[in-house]
């Protein structure tokens, strides 16, 4: 796909009209291409636990994270309801001297590794499968896709393409800098993997390395690495269930196109129904797999069955 960088408006028309899934999977579909992860592939996923050991692609919940209060994203607020201080201090009014602590977190769903629902983004006025997005998302949430529909699927064969190790320079990928098909295909030959039907794909750029040794910087909206607008092709055909990254954004910052803003998420979300994950951190898992050459795994990233939300922080695991 060539690129008028002059015309987002066209280039999100012509690839929202080529690679929509609308009525793919029923007129009241919910999952988007979560439906590509069937029984047989979660079995696949399943025995690639080998070794049993097991990497944690979540970063911290905490006040040091990388949010500047865009939109009203904030880091998350950690609060105790009870201590240890009260236990010891007779506070509680518990009998036989039994005490314990309670705590409270506050938090944007999408202020630290996450998945995007499919109510995250629209086209249009138009949300998943062609609903329109008034009805779809209110003010009591997202109506029809919230979250919580998500929760028991998102478990399969997860790839990780540790783009940054192939391409990029001692592990990592410059901020800008576009992730085109092609760079795709070649770390996928470089690790000897298949990336197909009903796999969850983790691309690793490196960006989250660098900001952890220099500063958080812009990482929450500023440049990054991330895929180009012209992967949404490569996206559609391979029918993967579900892409994730360690940047904020998922797509390359700046993005491709004049006054443009996140346009690969307006055609993969509401058009192709695609699950898109963010800010996962993929460092440990790309080292061990960069050691052993195995770049499949089990893995686990259910969403928090959070009733018309239109995103949720998860924990990811991945098992190899």
């Amino acid at each position: 796909m060539s690129l008028d960088r002059t015309d987002p408006e066209g280039a999100i028309a012509e690839a929202a009209e080529a690679y929509s899934n609308w009525g793919r999977w029923g007129e009241d579909d919910v999952l988007g291409t979560l439906n590509f992860l069937d029984e047989a592939k979660r079995r696949e996923g399943m025995a690639l636990g080998r070794r049993g050991v097991s990497f944690s692609l979540s970063q911290r919940f905490d006040m040091d994270g990388p949010q500047k209060g865009w939109r009203r994203r904030t880091n998350p607020v950690h609060t105790m309801l009870m201590t240890g201080t009260d236990a010891a201090l007779g506070n509680q009014g518990s009998p036989h001297g039994i005490g314990g602590a309670d705590d409270l977190i506050t938090m944007p769903l999408q202020c630290s590794t996450q998945w995007d629902g499919l109510g995250h983004v629209f086209d249009h006025g138009k949300a998943w499968n062609g609903r329109d997005a008034q009805k779809v998302v209110t003010a009591e949430g997202d109506l029809v896709t919230g979250i919580e529909h998500m929760a028991p699927h998102v478990a399969g064969r997860g790839v990780l393409l540790d783009v940054g190790r192939v391409i990029g320079t001692d592990g990592e990928l410059p901020d800008g800098f576009a992730i085109t098909e092609e760079h795709l295909t070649a770390t996928v030959d470089a690790h000897g993997v298949a990336v197909g039907r009903g796999d969850i794909a983790l691309v690793r750029t490196g960006q989250l390395t660098r900001v952890r040794r220099e500063g958080w910087g812009d990482y929450a909206g500023g440049p990054a690495p991330g895929l180009s607008f012209t992967t949404a092709g490569w996206l559609h055909r391979t029918e993967i269930a579900a892409i994730a990254t360690d940047t904020w954004g998922f797509e390359v910052r700046p993005n491709e196109f004049e006054g443009a803003f996140q346009p690969l998420h307006q055609v993969v979300i509401p058009n192709m129904g695609l699950l898109i994950g963010e800010m996962w951190d993929l460092d440990v898992l790309a080292a061990d797999c960069a050691d052993d050459g195995v770049y499949e795994f089990w893995l686990t990233a259910a969403p928090l069955p959070i009733t018309g939300a239109v995103g949720s922080p998860v924990n990811p695991i991945a098992v190899k």
